[in-house]
């Protein structure tokens, strides 16, 4: 079978039926979500300025962003598993919009910071909500569904941070920012007018809940469940830690300017429009250990070579390695929702996402306080060398899978 026909069968797969229409706007919300998140690496010096903050105090703001953004996830699950996930879907735009108008009105850090982290409750309602949801619909496909709202969430990290660097360079940050939120308005509008309820599975009650997530908690105690959390932890502190500061790391120390770095920032997040959907469709059809150790090699050697070079053409072709790595989520995370029963499925996704991006939300501080010691090449070495760990445990999974 050649690849012309492989990617007609996934087109259609997803396509049919009358799906792709509420993938599309599940998928939208998802990108403008995801890229409005990307916008504040870009505006750290605006904010720096503004603000009076250091690059250790910066990336603790991206930190509490990205902390909230955790651990509302349970919650999030939770939720998901009692109601309808597109009301949960549309109330999470809803919220950011809010949070976002709140942070380009910020009079002080202590606000900068209290809205950040509306921002970060209100992100956390979508992410479990939109999994359960494609699980309902796409039965047999979700590596596929997940990985294209994946890749376009990707397409919009690519597109807003540089939109938001030229209009915060030529007019103001808070436009650079404040663009984003009428566009999140449409996109609830849209998964309300196309999205419908695709749920079989029984209501939970509040103690069913408590007794699913201890069920979840005692679950990943098993080897490859604990291996498989392990591995999405260290991956989204090392995605946390690069993406808070690559756009700065590219001015201050590669001396690019403030354009080109967006455009490098915008290119890491435009190879994963590429790489998530055919992660998702690997881990559909050659299994998850596979496809991790091909998704993340790539990037070991990116983030080595990093500090080596200068050459503004070399910088795009290792920001392409490093970016290989966005392909992991749409593989570890089809994995874990495979693994739960429909029944818990959102609680237990809800319980490992909370665990893991609330540990990795430190990643962002300690990479700040490193940069601010003059240790900035130095921290992306240790980034490597992270991921080189993560590669070794991907070796040594148990054989045990859930597909």
């Amino acid at each position: 079978m050649d690849v012309r026909t492989i990617l007609r069968q996934e087109v259609q797969g997803l396509w049919g039926d009358g799906k792709g229409i509420s993938l599309a706007a599940v998928a939208i919300a998802w990108g403008l979500l995801n890229g409005a998140r990307m916008v504040y690496p870009v505006i750290i010096p605006y904010l720096q300025t503004n603000f009076g903050l250091s690059l250790t105090v910066a990336g603790s703001l991206v930190s509490v962003l990205w902390f909230f953004a955790a651990i509302g996830q349970l919650p999030g699950g939770v939720l998901a598993d009692r109601y309808n996930e597109r009301s949960l879907m549309i109330v999470s735009t809803a919220i950011v919009a809010v949070a976002l108008g709140l942070v380009i009105t910020s009079s002080s850090p202590i606000i900068l910071f209290a809205a950040t982290a509306i921002w970060g409750l209100g992100h956390s309602l979508y992410p479990i909500a939109r999994i359960t949801f494609l699980s309902n619909l796409y039965s047999g496909r979700l590596g596929s569904a997940l990985g294209v709202t994946m890749a376009t969430g990707d397409i919009g990290q690519t597109v807003l941070p540089p939109v938001a660097t030229v209009l915060a360079a030529a007019i103001a940050w808070q436009i650079g920012l404040g663009f984003i939120v009428p566009a999140l308005v449409l996109a609830g509008v849209a998964i309300f007018a196309t999205s419908r309820t695709q749920r079989s599975r029984k209501r939970s009650t509040s103690a069913q809940s408590i007794r699913d997530t201890l069920d979840v908690v005692t679950e990943l105690r098993n080897p490859t469940m604990g291996f498989m959390t392990g591995i999405l932890f260290l991956y989204m502190f090392i995605w946390q830690s690069f993406t808070t500061f690559y756009p700065t790391y590219l001015t201050s120390i590669k001396g690019v300017s403030s354009s080109v770095a967006g455009i490098l920032f915008g290119f890491f997040f435009a190879v994963g429009v590429v790489v998530k959907p055919v992660a998702g469709a690997a881990y559909d059809r050659i299994g998850m250990r596979q496809s991790l150790i091909g998704i993340l090699t790539p990037a070991v050697a990116g983030f080595f070579f990093l500090p080596l070079i200068d050459n503004i053409w070399f910088l795009v072709g290792v920001t392409a390695l490093i970016s290989t790595m966005l392909g992991t989520g749409a593989v570890t995370q089809s994995f874990l929702a495979d693994a739960f029963s429909d029944e818990m499925q959102g609680t237990g996704l809800g319980v490992v996402r909370t665990i893991t991006a609330a540990l990795a939300a430190a990643g962002p501080v300690l990479f700040g306080v490193i940069a601010d010691s003059g240790y900035f090449n130095e921290g992306y070495v240790a980034l490597a060398v992270i991921m080189a760990v993560v590669v070794g445990l991907t070796f040594w999974m148990p054989e045990t899978e859930y597909v």
